[in-house]
């Protein structure tokens, strides 16, 4: 014959409600055991990882500086306004507003410097159509055909002609 389970005598077993509160106890237990490593770990990690990049960003070579390409003694000065008509058409007008950036020691005036600029200026844009100065890339060329135009007829003295305004109508 088959023996049968002995069971404890009834006052020696737990009772139902007290087997469920130690497992939720220990699972509780466990789940802040295991976050707390977690956290640990974690922060053990960060700070490894930051102290690399530090490294890393300390070894990269330092950028240059950015160097002005206006050193030295250099000055503004504001042109008088050109207003004139472009070249086929009589009802094309062009008012431009500019500046020059001159080097300030030079032995010229800069009253006549600005002076022969504008007038320079101006009988270059009586040369040009309206198609020629349309859009982003006309004005470009306008720009750099201004500059080169004024370095060499300076003979360096002014550094740039700063375009402010361009009106066409």
């Amino acid at each position: 014959m088959a023996k049968a389970l002995a069971l404890p005598p009834p006052s020696d077993r737990a009772t139902p409600k007290e087997g469920s509160l130690r497992w939720l106890l220990t699972l509780g237990l466990l789940t802040l055991l295991s976050a707390a490593i977690g956290g640990g770990f974690g922060l053990v990690m960060v700070s490894g990882i930051q102290k690399q990049v530090e490294e890393k960003y300390k070894a990269l070579p330092k950028k240059p500086e950015i160097v002005s390409p206006y050193t030295g003694d250099i000055a503004i000065k504001k042109l008088a306004p050109v207003v004139t008509n472009l070249t086929g058409s009589e009802s094309d007008w062009v008012r431009l507003e500019a500046s020059i950036v001159y080097k300030a020691n030079a032995e010229q005036n800069p009253d006549v410097i600005a002076a022969e600029t504008r007038q320079d200026v101006l009988a270059y844009i009586r040369t040009l159509s309206l198609a020629q100065i349309q859009g982003p890339s006309g004005l470009l060329h306008l720009r750099e055909d201004l500059n080169e135009r004024v370095r060499l007829r300076s003979k360096g003295t002014i550094q740039e002609l700063v375009l402010e305004t361009l009106i066409v109508q």
